[in-house]
């Protein structure tokens, strides 16, 4: 490797793994703001959490590669060109494709690492991420009794306090409401003090009561004044409390298998074809039924001419009496009605077939497109920065954002297309086709030295003359003596041509 391919290496990793790394960070935050209720509140060990963030941040990185990418190229080149390092390299006889020839090879690499971290190592992040997530989201809030408050986390039960001791165990005058029995028997137990723990394992929440009393009446509508009601004294009771639910635990680990974003190319691929043959079969089938209702019942509805049934009806048609008429219309709306109902109801259901196996192909292609926009968004980035010539963090972070901003709306709008069926899977590609030609040009523009992004060459085009320079002040123009005005000089013998006499 040639001391030049170290010094552009060196100057474009260093930007990129730090791209790389504000890119992800960002992406998690806008995570950790999106499920902060999920998160707070419920006394996760820090261990669950950060293992969530460790698969949250996994899932993160088809994304953040290309930014990386972009950013990393403009602000390289730009750095180049703005202390005219570029200027050099192309003075000493070395061309723009071949500064940017060891870029690209990491850009190359980069897009092999990306797809096969998308194929092989997101599914298993995102199996992981989603069935932490779904354990942390079913998990109840941690028991929290606040003083002067009422207290209904717990299935069945109301539990208010007066005043905690600072050593967070001891209550001060304690009541709870017991639910469990139903809606028409309640007990109230009241207690001057307890004690609040719990088991080894979480479990089970013990309320060690004492000086109190239990309250049991028993609500009966038909005869509301002689219900009957019992009161008991204790010194001391323990009430338990199944708080299970209140645990953390893991799903099953079949729980998400089969979802699409846990799939490869090749389990994509193979499900989308299975699920297609199984629609159309589907189809296939209902169409057939449909047309056997109908022919069942213009069957049915057919009269033969040679009964006497049909020629009491062309009589009593023919008689103006159309009771037998208007009857057979209404048969004829009513099965009509049915029938387009449900069509209508199959074809919301074919329709969200065709949603969720376009979603497979999404999934699919987005493997793909991510991989090759490490590459695509490259040949955008290190032209334009070679071409602009401004490095820092300033013009690159403002380039990179309005370029991934346009990749990336217009691979919204092309995979809600696909979604819809709009268009077919191709549609995930209609980013890159859109990005391939602005890629070519800039990289036409840089390796030529075109003068076409010039300022001062599109001032020359639309004619805009540069702005006067002002006269320096204390300075006069020199005039000559008044002696010399109106003379001419004369040209002396040395300044005559040869051959010419005097």
């Amino acid at each position: 490797m040639k001391k030049l391919d170290r010094l552009i290496l060196k100057s474009f990793i260093g930007p990129l793994l730090l791209t790389f790394a504000i890119a992800v960070f960002v992406l998690l935050m806008q995570f950790v703001w999106k499920y902060v209720d999920d998160l707070v509140g419920k006394g996760l060990d820090f261990s669950v959490i950060a293992q969530l963030l460790l698969y949250a941040s996994a899932t993160f990185v088809p994304m953040a590669l290309p930014i990386a990418v972009l950013f990393a190229s403009i602000m390289t080149m730009g750095n180049f060109g703005e202390k005219y390092e570029l200027v050099a390299m192309k003075a000493g006889g070395v061309s723009a494709a071949r500064i940017m020839m060891p870029m690209a090879f990491v850009a190359v690499l980069l897009m092999g690492v990306a797809f096969y971290f998308a194929n092989d190592v997101l599914p298993v992040a995102m199996y992981k991420y989603r069935t932490t997530l779904f354990d942390i989201q079913r998990k109840k809030p941690a028991v929290s009794i606040r003083p002067s408050e009422y207290y209904d986390e717990i299935d069945g039960y109301v539990i208010r306090v007066n005043s905690k001791d600072p050593d967070g165990r001891t209550l001060r005058d304690i009541i709870i409401y017991d639910h469990t029995q139903g809606i028409n028997r309640t007990n109230v137990v009241v207690a001057d003090h307890g004690l609040m723990q719990s088991t080894p394992d979480d479990k089970y929440l013990l309320f060690t009561l004492y000086d109190g009393h239990t309250y049991s009446e028993l609500s009966d509508a038909q005869n509301a004044d002689g219900r009957p009601f019992t009161s008991i004294d204790f010194d001391e009771q323990v009430l338990t409390f199944d708080i299970s639910s209140f645990a953390y635990s893991k799903s099953d680990d079949n729980f998400f298998n089969g979802h699409y974003q846990m799939m490869n190319v090749a389990q994509l691929d193979s499900s989308a074809n299975e699920q297609k043959k199984t629609l159309e079969k589907h189809i296939e089938e209902f169409d057939n039924v449909m047309l056997g209702k109908l022919e069942a019942y213009r069957r049915s509805a057919e009269i033969p001419k040679d009964s006497a049934v049909y020629i009491d009806v062309a009589q009593r048609m023919a008689d103006t009496n159309k009771f037998v008429h208007q009857r057979m219309l209404e048969q004829a709306r009513a099965v009509a009605l049915s029938a387009s109902s449900e069509v209508q109801m199959y074809q919301s259901i074919v329709k969200s077939d065709k949603e969720y196996i376009n979603r497979h192909y999404i999934e699919l292609m987005r493997k793909f497109t991510l991989s090759v926009a490490c590459l695509l968004l490259f040949l955008i980035g290190a032209p334009f920065g070679s071409i602009v010539r401004k490095g820092g963090l300033g013009m690159p972070l403002v380039a990179s954002v309005i370029f991934f901003v346009m990749y990336y709306v217009i691979g919204m709008i092309s995979e809600k297309s696909v979604r819809e069926s709009a268009v077919g899977p191709i549609g995930m590609w209609y980013s890159t086709f859109v990005f391939i030609p602005i890629g070519i040009i800039l990289t036409w523009q840089a390796t030529t030295d075109s003068s076409f992004f010039d300022l001062a060459t599109w001032k020359r085009w639309l004619h805009i003359k540069p702005k006067a320079q002002p006269e320096s002040r204390g300075l006069q123009p020199l005039s000559a003596p008044d002696s010399f005005k109106g003379q001419q000089a004369e040209p002396s013998a040395e300044s005559q041509p040869e051959g010419i006499d005097n």
